[in-house]
């Protein structure tokens, strides 16, 4: 038994993997190196990294800078509490640089070391805020159908794909979802970004204004498909926020830290929230490092509380050092190398190029932001019925040609088609991403005949 056959047999006996079921892992892809925006598995085969490991690795594989900053962390201070009457370096510059890049009311960071734990923080951020201005009956959380924020258990509630929950239930009450704003698919009268965010406003009032605390949005839906919002969408949201005094959440787990052209997305549509949920881009996937920023009014609520209503959302790794370092250090590298501006470039021109593929007939929908793009795939073009079953052929044929992107799969109700989801290194070279709509097409020919 050679080396690699005895460790995908220990594979499958002794590792749980995070979407689990052992149809799904009998040829599993066993990843040995990385390096800028190219993946090599163990037989020496070379795959571009489609979506960058999962939406994280902004700076590309193999930066030997990020290595040297754990390392030099790690020999100085490995560990340190940040609770109260404590703190370290890493953790206050990193901070400090996030606030500066940040929407123009942010304030101050609490540190997690994912992107659910950074949603379940700042739904209890949400929460607190509330309580410290005495509406402690504003306890309920709005989010839409196809979001993903995540698997623990509030984050999962507020999550919209429903293969997430079924095993899992039941849900956290308190938790309310409505229509995206899907333009692919939207039905309503109104226009898709107005309509969507008035189907907030209807479930605000409909749970009544003084229960809920806050409305919690991916700037552009990720796992659930690339659903990109009409330009509409979030300036009315924020408006129904304000008017009925509902907090807003960004999750910008994904979008954070330039995926979209911006190092925060909220900002191509000159709107500001009042919590950002934040991880994966921050340190590009290298440790594992979250956190949530908070407005300028949800700090003062914390720094005004009296002491018998602190804030006490304890986590033994909130303002880990290495991390931290790491995080810094990967942020300098996005700003020296100007990757926010180079996505809002290099994004558009991936997009331009995957429109060459809407001559296929099972291609309904091409969408995306930044270096964010999703190709929804439908059983007929006319009726917009999904594709379901149809991405897991892509992919393996996307796979033998040397690109690895991720399925979101479809479903029929409520409606997507399996969708194609790409997002490659930030840094991705532009002949590679020329490369990627040429695999594209030679695979869903492939997948289809």
């Amino acid at each position: 038994m050679d080396g690699t056959t005895e460790l995908l047999e220990a594979d499958r006996r002794y590792l749980v993997h995070p979407l689990h079921h052992p149809n799904d892992h009998r040829q599993p892809l066993l990843v040995v190196e990385g390096k800028g925006a190219m993946l090599r598995d163990a037989d020496g085969r070379e795959y571009i990294d489609g979506l960058s490991g999962l939406w994280n690795v902004n700076i590309g594989h193999g930066r030997g800078e990020l290595a040297d900053a754990a390392s030099a962390q790690m020999r100085r201070l490995a560990f340190a509490s940040a609770y109260t009457g404590a703190t370290n370096e890493p953790a206050v510059r990193l901070a400090e640089k996030i606030v500066g890049l940040a929407y123009p009311r942010s304030a101050a960071v609490y540190f997690t070391t994912a992107g659910a734990e950074s949603n379940e923080s700042a739904f209890k951020f949400a929460r607190y805020y509330w309580k410290v201005k005495d509406k402690p009956r504003k306890t309920k959380i709005i989010s839409r159908i196809h979001a993903y924020h995540g698997v623990t258990m509030a984050a999962m509630s507020a999550t919209g794909m429903t293969s997430y929950r079924n095993m899992f239930g039941p849900l956290v009450p308190g938790f309310i979802q409505v229509a995206p704003p899907y333009a692919y698919r939207w039905t309503g009268n109104e226009e898709a970004g107005i309509g969507a965010a008035d189907a907030v406003e209807r479930a605000i009032l409909t749970e009544e204004p003084d229960t809920v605390a806050a409305v919690i949005a991916e700037p552009v839906m990720g796992a659930g498909g690339v659903i990109a919002p009409p330009p509409s969408y979030f300036p009315r949201l924020r408006e129904i926020c304000d008017r009925h005094d509902v907090l807003l959440i960004a999750d910008e787990v994904i979008t954070g830290f330039g995926r979209t052209g911006r190092w925060f997305a909220l900002g191509h549509w000159g709107v500001e929230p009042d919590l950002v949920s934040f991880a994966k881009g921050v340190t590009s996937g290298y440790l594992p490092l979250g956190g949530v920023i908070a407005s300028k009014d949800v700090h003062a609520a914390i720094e005004s509380a009296p002491a018998d209503r602190r804030f006490m959302h304890a986590a033994t790794y909130s303002g880990h050092p290495v991390c931290c370092a790491v995080g810094l250090r990967n942020v300098e590298i996005i700003e020296r190398e100007g990757l926010v501006e180079r996505a809002a470039v290099m994004g558009p021109r991936l997009l331009a190029g995957l429109g060459g593929l809407r001559d296929l007939p099972m291609v309904g929908d091409l969408r995306g932001l930044g270096m964010m793009c999703g190709i929804e795939l439908v059983a007929d073009r006319n009726t917009k019925a999904p594709a379901l079953g149809l991405g897991a052929r892509v992919l393996r044929e996307a796979l033998a040609r040397g690109l690895l992107p991720r399925v979101r799969p479809g479903s029929a109700d409520p409606p997507i088609g399996d969708t194609i989801c790409l997002a490659p290194p930030l840094m991705t070279p532009a002949d590679v991403l020329e490369r990627i709509p040429v695999i594209l097409r030679e695979a869903l020919v492939a997948a289809t005949n």
